[in-house]
């Protein structure tokens, strides 16, 4: 069990059989009356994100969720489609089930599949991808100096800010947690 002082963004924690996971806490500790903690949460379940008061004493139970490294390997119809690399067993999650994670899913690429109750839940990325610019307008030599940005696209669609040198073809490293572009990797 866990009191919900001890609540921090990323714990995740079960109510009536749905898992959370903590988005934003704050601690309130009103002039009048006893201190409250107030949460922003998301059902891992649905996807839906809540709002949610509790006292400091409440406690909530801890949530265990199983992760297992699987690979991508390609959208079907708005279904992305994962295998177990050990036992090739192949599950599919939806666009919802993926959050911001559909940006950054290249084929083949490794991720932590989320499990609670033997259900897939979300995707674990980590935190730094590479991945090839395939659209980009070309950079004006000189033009360098301002330290300005322009728009890219790497090869999973996803748009992107990118320094003027980038140019299409180009390998760059990206944050996963931001969308923002890191370096060049050669």
């Amino acid at each position: 069990m866990i009191s919900a002082n001890e609540l921090r963004t990323g714990v995740t924690f079960e109510i009536d059989g749905q898992a959370f996971s903590v988005i934003q806490f704050t601690h309130i500790k009103p002039g009048k009356g006893s201190p409250f903690v107030r949460l922003k949460m998301k059902n891992l379940m649905t996807g839906n994100v809540i709002e949610q008061t509790f006292r400091p004493d409440e406690k909530v139970k801890s949530a265990y969720l199983e992760h297992k490294k699987m690979q991508y390997l390609y959208d079907a119809d708005g279904i992305y489609t994962f295998m177990d690399s050990g036992t090739y067993e192949q599950i599919g999650l939806t666009k919802d089930d993926l959050g911001d994670a559909v940006n950054y899913l290249i084929e083949n690429i490794v991720v932590d599949v989320v499990y609670f109750l033997e259900k897939p839940v979300s995707v674990e990325l980590s935190t730094f991808i590479e991945a090839i610019i395939t659209h980009t307008e070309p950079g004006i030599k000189g033009d360098t100096a301002t330290g300005a940005n322009k728009t890219a696209e790497i090869e999973t669609g996803f748009s992107l800010m990118v320094p003027l040198f980038v140019n299409e073809g180009d390998k760059v490293r990206i944050d996963t947690r931001s969308g923002e572009y890191l370096e060049r990797v050669k």
